[in-house]
């Protein structure tokens, strides 16, 4: 997805502003300057379009402890971005600090467009005209407050965004490698493109952005997305490793299958499990790959062992291929290529919908559906595939609400047993319907 930055020197309302796009309070609002140091991003869902926006520390005109730090941010952001937004006091009007952001902009080469904030009047419209000064053509008057011509705002983003739409073969598997730093990811890469296609680095977070490779292994076509290391946020503490974690989320977003390596030596840590989480949420297929194996030392059962550690750390995850492998030595990555592509088909799957209906009532006829503390016992009228990518399955039931985890958890394992949905995860809603149909049970 494109990214957009926000940007301007601070108290302007760039964190309500980004608050507003994304939808909720996640960014800190205060009326002391300043209070953005770092960056925060959120997914922007508009008409059809999705982006990333990012607020960025504002720029201060003077000299503080955290002003170089900030300035180093926003330069970082203007240069990984796809547009930026400047965000403008129109109470105040255009202040020096201003033209100051405004030159970083120029130089930057992005689209850029202007927001003149807390215009929260019409009769405040005015006001705007005086952001033309900075040279920009794309102006709009907005209130982040009480959220006044948001939707013009958000149209003009969206125009002037550039089309997200890839061109490559139906056939061609796209697959994101991802995890945290140094857990051998080019490394990986390099050895299934039998090239150095990525700089590989002992020095954690050498790869910055997504690297496409395109390989044939097993027959099949596929591109390999190489992205830098994910960290928490809290130890991103260079410039360039923030937008690395948000285009990693980006590549994940735009791959079939999810390769996450973790390392043998440190597997399930708490970096992994968000990777996994994030790859689900998006409904991507996921393979988990234990890397550096050959560095453990000899013993029984080990992979025994170390499937049940994962296992019992990733509960979540119990439908999901796990390969040991060495990205140095090669071992076990010849079998990366065939579990791709079985998950890669298996979220293209789909069940007819008299043969699923059927194995349901199978199913069901054993099992005790839940009720309601009315005693109201949950009827389940019919059901049918509506989706792929992920398998997605929609059932017409008496009372939506009765539905709970516990159950939804049960419904997904007994589809998996109806058809492979090995690496892929499943999507299931409740619908309510008039009873005058048959119910399953």
């Amino acid at each position: 997805m494109p990214i957009v930055a926000i940007v301007g020197r601070p108290n302007v309302g760039k964190s309500s502003l980004f608050n507003r796009m994304i939808g909720r309070r996640e960014a800190i609002v205060d009326d002391v300057p300043g209070v953005t140091r770092d960056r925060l991003y959120g997914e922007v869902q508009w008409k059809g379009r999705s982006f990333y926006a990012v607020d960025t520390g504002g720029i201060l005109g003077e000299q503080t402890s955290f002003s170089a730090g900030i300035e180093t941010h926003v330069k970082q952001a203007l240069a990984d971005c796809d547009l930026a937004v400047v965000v403008l006091d129109g109470t105040v009007g255009v202040t020096a600090a201003d033209e100051d952001v405004a030159l970083f902009l120029r130089r930057s080469g992005r689209p850029v467009v202007v927001a003149v904030n807390k215009i929260d009047d019409p009769r405040h419209e005015l006001r705007t005209s005086d952001a033309y000064a900075l040279g920009f053509d794309d102006v709009v008057g907005v209130s982040a407050l009480h959220k006044r011509n948001l939707d013009d705002f958000l149209d003009l983003i969206a125009a002037k965004l550039p089309e997200t739409e890839e061109l490559y073969d139906e056939d061609e598997i796209r697959v994101s490698i991802v995890g945290r730093p140094n857990v051998g990811k080019s490394s990986l890469l390099n050895k299934l493109a039998k090239q150095e296609r990525s700089l590989v680095s002992p020095v954690a977070g050498t790869t910055r952005d997504p690297v496409d490779t395109s390989v044939v292994m097993e027959g099949r076509r596929f591109r390999l997305i190489d992205t830098a290391g994910l960290r928490k946020k809290s130890r991103m503490d260079s410039d360039l490793e923030y937008y690395s974690f948000v285009r990693t989320l980006a590549a994940v977003d735009r791959s079939d299958v999810a390769l996450l390596l973790m390392e043998a030596q440190e597997p399930c840590t708490d970096a992994d499990k968000k990777i996994a989480a994030h790859v689900v949420e998006k409904g991507r297929g996921l393979i988990l790959a234990v890397n550096k194996w050959d560095l453990l030392p000899k013993k029984d059962k080990l992979g025994d062992k170390m499937l049940e550690t994962i296992r019992g750390e990733m509960p979540f995850l119990p439908w999901t291929p796990i390969l040991f492998i060495s990205a140095l030595n090669g071992r076990g990555t010849q079998k990366l290529a065939a579990s791709v592509i079985e998950v890669f088909e298996n979220r293209r799957r789909r069940i007819p919908t008299n043969v699923l209906n059927r194995l349901m009532r199978d199913v069901l006829a054993f099992d005790r559906l839940p009720s309601n503390k009315r005693g109201k016992v949950l009827k389940i009228y019919y059901c049918l595939q509506s989706d792929v990518e992920p398998p997605t399955f929609v059932f017409f039931v008496n009372d939506p609400n009765i539905v709970d985890s516990a159950f939804e958890n049960h419904i997904h394992k007994e589809l998996r047993s109806l058809g492979e949905f090995s690496g892929s995860p499943l999507r299931t809603y409740w619908r309510g319907k008039p009873p005058s149909g048959e119910a399953l049970q």
